[in-house]
């Protein structure tokens, strides 16, 4: 079970009000400090953020030499805290500072990448985010702890993930709220339109809305992640300043550089087709749109021959033409995509399977027969396979 940006736009506020610690676990680039952003200006909090990645062990309660009276910094409140310039420490101050300057006013402290910081930076956080205390320093009552954990495979659904994550204690997982973010392609778009994000993005993620965010655990190397795709709108809006030969030159790399290579390749071939993409109806009727389709990424190739599959009537593949056009097409179709396709076919039995299997029997050697024969063996060399 997983929630969307906007159902943890509810869901984080309401953990915070029952008086608990939201854990938002998720892919890196999911929007995870995004979200800790919209949720602080929705509940007017002042928002403090502290990476816990970064951090070191001993940045709360590092020794010191003895300190003068100006070396600490005295509350009315809640204790007495040395101004040592250390990560955590100077967070708390300004925190404490804060909330004795606005007692009413909320404050979420969020510390980021929780997971990715050492056992012992997690261990020196126990009491601040358990018993919200740190040696003679108590948290005031206005300030909200929200965490952020990337996933590892010792949690439910995520047993393929491979960050260098430490795994979080008991204790953490036993008093925190675990809310699992997950993508949601069309919320994206709707914040994206609104966002100022180049409208070649908004038209590529509508046309392949699978693509926002990818996760192949046989990849390793980058892969596409709503935060990388803002990234690659910033860069396009930059490099459509630039003349046409330089953009055809930096387009593969440049977007290659956030999304990896597929998505990278695939996306700048739609850019430098200024998003006028092969549809089914050119394919079908045009012979110079056959010519574009073997320069189209794999997806697409695979997507638009679907397309056929699902609408046989224009080009039906009991017609010799329709037969002989597809088979071209097929052709320049990867064996994994074939396949893909194979099964498509073979998901249509009445409407296309049947009559392709009639025609062929009154000509065994024409063009649907061809095309049935290779369609068959095809789907058992997959089976096979």
């Amino acid at each position: 079970m997983a929630l969307t940006y906007q159902q943890l736009l509810t869901a984080v506020p309401l953990v915070l009000r029952a008086g608990n610690v939201p854990n938002i676990v998720g892919d890196a680039g999911i929007g995870k400090s995004a979200l800790v952003k919209d949720v602080a200006d929705r509940l007017g909090a002042q928002l403090f953020t502290t990476v816990v990645s970064l951090s070191e062990k001993g940045d709360l309660a590092i020794p010191v030499p003895p300190l003068t009276n100006d070396s600490f910094v005295e509350t009315q409140r809640y204790g007495r805290l040395a101004n040592v310039q250390f990560g955590y420490s100077e967070t708390l101050i300004r925190i404490i500072k804060d909330a004795e300057a606005h007692p009413e006013a909320p404050i979420i402290w969020f510390l980021d990448e929780f997971n990715r910081g050492t056992a012992a930076v997690q261990s020196e956080l126990m009491n601040l985010v358990l018993q919200r205390r740190i040696n003679a320093l108590r948290l005031p009552d206005t300030v909200m702890i929200v965490i952020a954990e990337n996933p590892d495979s010792t949690m439910a659904g995520f047993d393929d993930r491979e960050y260098a994550v430490a795994t979080a204690d008991a204790a953490i997982k036993d008093r925190t709220v675990r809310l699992v973010m997950t993508t949601s392609t069309a919320e994206w778009l709707d914040w994206a339109r609104t966002a100022g994000i180049n409208q070649l993005v908004i038209n590529y993620l509508t046309t392949y809305p699978e693509r926002l965010a990818v996760h192949d655990p046989d990849n390793l190397d980058l892969q596409p992640a709503p935060r990388a795709w803002e990234r690659v709108s910033n860069n396009l809006n930059q490099l459509q300043q630039l003349p046409p030969a330089t953009q055809q030159e930096l387009a593969a790399d440049l977007f290659s550089g956030d999304l990896g290579n597929e998505v990278g390749v695939s996306f700048a071939q739609f850019v430098l087709a200024q998003g006028k993409q092969l549809t089914l109806e050119a394919i079908q009727a045009k012979p110079t749109s056959r010519e574009n389709f073997a320069g189209a990424d794999e997806a697409t190739k695979v997507r638009l021959l679907r397309e056929w599959v699902m609408d046989d009537e224009r080009a039906p593949l009991s017609k010799a033409a329709g037969a002989s056009t597809f088979s071209a097409l097929l052709d320049q179709v990867s064996p994994d995509g074939q396949f893909a396709i194979a099964q498509s076919i073979g998901d249509q039995l009445d409407q296309i399977i049947q009559p392709m299997y009639e025609a062929a029997k009154e000509d065994s050697v024409g063009a649907v027969a061809k095309l049935y024969r290779r369609l068959a063996e095809i789907a058992t060399r997959g089976d096979r396979n």
